[in-house]
C-alpha cells in the first residue's frame, strides 16, 4: 500500500432480499476493503456472513455520520479503501451516505459506485408505467398538509410518474389518503421484492385497497411504491397559489394569534404549506408588525 495515496470510497450496492443478488464484482470489493461502513452493523453481519466476508465493520447509522466521516476521511487519507453499504439497496437514496461522499469529494479522495439493486427502481421497472421520465420522493410525508403539497407538485410537474417508499404499519394510511381526496392516479405497491413471497397490488387506491385487505397480513415486509398521475389530473394551466402570509391573515382577522392561526391553516384542506413554513411565514409577519408600529 502507498501511504502518500489516498484510498477509494466504494459505495456498493447490496441485495433487497436475496442475497444471491449480490454482484461479484460488490463481493470483491467488500472482501477486499480495509473497512466496511454499514447503517447497521447487525443486519449488515447476516449479509456478510451469507456471503462468506469477514471484515471490519464500521457504523455509518445517521445518527453518527457527520462524526465518522472524519474517522473515515482519515482512515483514507492514510491510504485505507472504506466500502459503504446500506441494510438493503443502494448507499445514499433514502438511506445514510451523502455526508461521508461529500466530504471524501471535498478531501480529494476518489468515490466510486458499485451498483446493483435498487429498490425504487425495481418498482418502477415493473410498474408498466410510463418512464420516460419519473420522480423519485423518498417515503411518503406523514402530515396532511406536506402530502397536500407533495401531490400539487405531482399534479403541476412535467412528469405523471414518481416512486417512494412506505413502512408495512403505515401503507393502509397511504392508500387511504389517495382514496380520501379521490386523487386520480394508478398505483403499484411491492411488497417483499426479491423475498419468498413477494407481492405485487396494481390499480386505483380503492382496488389496490381491496388487495391489501385480501392479502391480510399487508402489514408485513417492505413497500416500494409506484404511482401515475392521470392524463386529466394533471393541472392544464398556471394557478396562483396564495401565500402564506395571507392565509394566516385571514386566520388572524378573526381573532386568532399567530400560533392558532398556524394550526387553523394547517387544518385547511385547502393548504399545501407546511407547519415550518408557516411558522416561518408567521414569523415575517410578526416582523413586519413591529417594523410598521
Amino acid at each position: 500500500m502507498n501511504e502518500n495515496k489516498p484510498g477509494t470510497l466504494y459505495i456498493v450496492a447490496t441485495p433487497i432480499g436475496n442475497s444471491r443478488d449480490m454482484s461479484p464484482r460488490g463481493m470483491q470489493i467488500l472482501e477486499e476493503a480495509d473497512m466496511i461502513a454499514a447503517e447497521d452493523t447487525r443486519r449488515s453481519m447476516v449479509l456478510l456472513g451469507k456471503l462468506g466476508i469477514r471484515n471490519k465493520l464500521v457504523s455509518n447509522h445517521k445518527f453518527n455520520e457527520y462524526g465518522k466521516a472524519k474517522f473515515f476521511i482519515n482512515a483514507m487519507l492514510n491510504g485505507q479503501s472504506v466500502a459503504v453499504i446500506t441494510d438493503a439497496g443502494t448507499p445514499c437514496i433514502s438511506d445514510p451516505g451523502n455526508e461521508l461522499i461529500k466530504a471524501a469529494v471535498e478531501a480529494g479522495i476518489r468515490v466510486v459506485g458499485v451498483p446493483g439493486c435498487c429498490a425504487a427502481v425495481n418498482a418502477l421497472a415493473i410498474s408498466g408505467f410510463d418512464l420516460s421520465s419519473f420522480c423519485f420522493f423518498g417515503f411518503f410525508p406523514r402530515e396532511n398538509p406536506e402530502r397536500r403539497k407533495l401531490l400539487e407538485k405531482l399534479r403541476r410537474g412535467d412528469t405523471r410518474t414518481f416512486a417512494l417508499y412506505e413502512s408495512p404499519k403505515r401503507i393502509m394510511d397511504l392508500v387511504d389518503w389517495f382514496i380520501e381526496v379521490e386523487a386520480e392516479v394508478r398505483m403499484v405497491l411491492c411488497n417483499d421484492m426479491t423475498k419468498l413471497h413477494e407481492m405485487t397490488f396494481r390499480g386505483t387506491p380503492a382496488e389496490v385497497k381491496e388487495q391489501l385487505l385480501a392479502k391480510g397480513n399487508y402489514d408485513k415486509g417492505e413497500y416500494a411504491v409506484v404511482v401515475e398521475v392521470a392524463e386529466d389530473y394533471i393541472f392544464n394551466k398556471v394557478e396562483h397559489t396564495v401565500s402564506a402570509e395571507a392565509m394566516l391573515v385571514d386566520a388572524m382577522v378573526k381573532g386568532l394569534s399567530g400560533k392558532e392561526a398556524v394550526a387553523a391553516v394547517l387544518e385547511d384542506e385547502n393548504n399545501s404549506y407546511s407547519k415550518n413554513e408557516l411558522k416561518a411565514a408567521a414569523l415575517r409577519l410578526k416582523k413586519l408588525l413591529g417594523e410598521g408600529a
